[in-house]
């Protein structure tokens, strides 16, 4: 009965091991997005002062458009921030919802950063965010060029993830 107690803690540390491993089998463990394949929600339209405002004409008007939810103060945000001017310049409409955020912070962050946005938002509540079922920024969407929600991604556009995940979706989109 003695040997059975000592080894007793090594047996669960192992099985507790054996679990773990299991449940890190690299799945993406993404909430999937209830917006797929319907109408993008309204955003907010309320402005950022001294940026262009959101108009209702510029989701659903024939082109492919990124709805990109960020905030100056989010480490992801700022690291996905590059890419966001690189598909800018390529000629990919993006649309910011900036997310309870200050007003100086964000324009601070644009103004030296830079602005890859075709227009944003002002979501300082979060109300869009709760609408648009975003968790945690960044979180960026595809939209159809009809204005339905084709794909969502969390997370920062960057690395590996964006050109195993987010490129191949967004190449999917801009074919249709």
């Amino acid at each position: 009965m003695n040997r059975i107690i000592i080894f007793l803690p090594v047996v669960i540390f192992l099985a507790l091991g054996v679990l773990f491993t299991v449940g890190l089998d690299g799945e993406d463990d993404s909430l999937p997005s209830t917006r797929i394949g319907k109408t993008a929600p309204v955003i907010t339209s309320a402005e950022l002062p001294g940026f262009t405002p959101l108009s209702a004409d510029m989701i659903g008007d024939g082109e492919v458009v990124l709805v990109n939810f960020f905030a100056s103060w989010c480490p992801p945000c700022r690291a996905e921030h590059p890419k966001l001017m690189e598909l800018a310049a390529q000629g990919i409409d993006i649309i910011g919802v900036n997310l309870r955020d200050d007003e100086e912070n964000a324009r601070a962050f644009l103004s030296k950063d830079g602005n890859p946005y075709e227009a944003i938002a002002f979501d300082k509540m979060g109300r869009t965010a709760i609408d648009w079922g975003v968790t945690a920024p960044p979180e960026t969407f595809i939209l159809s060029r009809e204005g339905k929600v084709l794909f969502r991604f969390q997370g920062p556009v960057v690395g590996s993830d964006y050109e195993q995940r987010f490129a191949p979706e967004l190449s999917k989109a801009l074919s249709q």
